[in-house]
């Protein structure tokens, strides 16, 4: 239910979830309402093509933003976390498979270890051997390449403070790599184990597809968590480093020819490293450039929007 000032916002995107809504808002409601404070209830209807949109507009009590397309799980989460006025924000799956009943889980965490945000862990999946498999994959992945040590950062179902959420600003499939992004920004981080339903309407978005963006998405992270403030210094490395082979080439191609008696023209060792030492300037030249658009981007360029809702909805 809305409130003036609500203390709990719950945000939910949903695409093609038709059958799963009203019986999942009846949950949310009936968990919220037993805290006894202000909360309300934010769906994200994302560019569904079923009657997802309608069942929303149906229900009272609740804000429905409605995407003028499909953009993806990551930008419906931006869309309701940019939406949201309360000092705590639930996120959670509009499929029906995370509990809401387990949200004083997540709270009772977050208070007793004064966290910034309390993540759930879906310990006992119900999904299929395909998405298991993929998932541990992307966990390994994420091990390896942010040291991402938490359990289940693909699981959406979270408690966050206000000022963690309005530090985000997510695309793509980086709503998996968004514990990863708060851990970099200083914010606090644990786990609870929560119940994992099985789907009863319709079937999982997550593929080998969506597998392969979260994938391109994590290099992002990684790049952007390293280097975004002096993007130079990966193409300096590169520069250097290729400069140093050039210059390795063209000293044993100087050789072969005092000692060899092997013309410079007939050296592939001299091309290699001709071609090495231009290239070396190319990077660093090229490194020189992302840098300087990058500041003019962040301090002069004005900001144009990722996406667009249709419409909202305050029932």
């Amino acid at each position: 239910m809305k409130e003036i000032n609500p203390y709990y916002s719950v945000v939910v995107p949903t695409y093609n979830e038709a059958g799963n809504i009203e019986k999942l808002d009846k949950e949310i409601k009936s968990a919220m309402s037993k805290l006894g404070t202000p909360f309300e209830i934010i769906y994200i209807n994302d560019g569904s093509t079923d009657d997802t949109l309608s069942v929303l507009k149906s229900i009272k009590n609740v804000t429905v933003l409605d995407m003028n397309r499909n953009y993806g799980q990551s930008t419906a989460i931006d869309a309701g976390f940019k939406m949201a006025r309360g000092e705590f924000v639930i996120s959670i799956d509009g499929d029906g498979q995370n509990d809401p009943k387990d949200i004083p889980l997540l709270i009772e965490k977050m208070d007793t270890e004064q966290l910034d945000v309390v993540a759930g862990w879906r310990k006992v999946r119900n999904d299929s051997k395909k998405i298991k498999v993929l998932t541990r994959i992307g966990r390994l992945l994420r091990r390896i390449i942010i040291s991402d040590t938490v359990h289940d950062s693909g699981c959406t179902f979270r408690l966050y403070r206000k000022e963690a959420v309005k530090s985000l600003d997510l695309q793509g499939e980086m709503h998996r790599y968004i514990l990863a992004l708060l851990r970099w920004k200083g914010f606090t981080i644990g786990e609870v184990v929560v119940n994992d339903r099985a789907r009863v309407y319709g079937k999982s978005a997550y593929n080998i597809t969506k597998a392969v963006r979260g994938l391109i998405d994590l290099l992002f992270i990684w790049f952007i968590h390293k280097y975004s403030q002096r993007p130079l210094h990966i193409f300096g490395y590169l520069s250097i480093l290729v400069f140093v082979l050039g210059t390795a080439f063209m000293a044993y191609a100087t050789y072969q020819k005092l000692f060899l008696g092997m013309g410079i023209n007939r050296s592939g060792h001299f091309l290699l490293g001709a071609f090495s030492m231009l290239t070396s300037i190319v990077l660093f030249s090229f490194g020189l450039v992302i840098d300087l658009l990058i500041k003019i981007h962040l301090n002069n360029s004005p900001y144009e929007k990722r996406y667009y809702i249709r419409a909202r909805y305050d029932q």
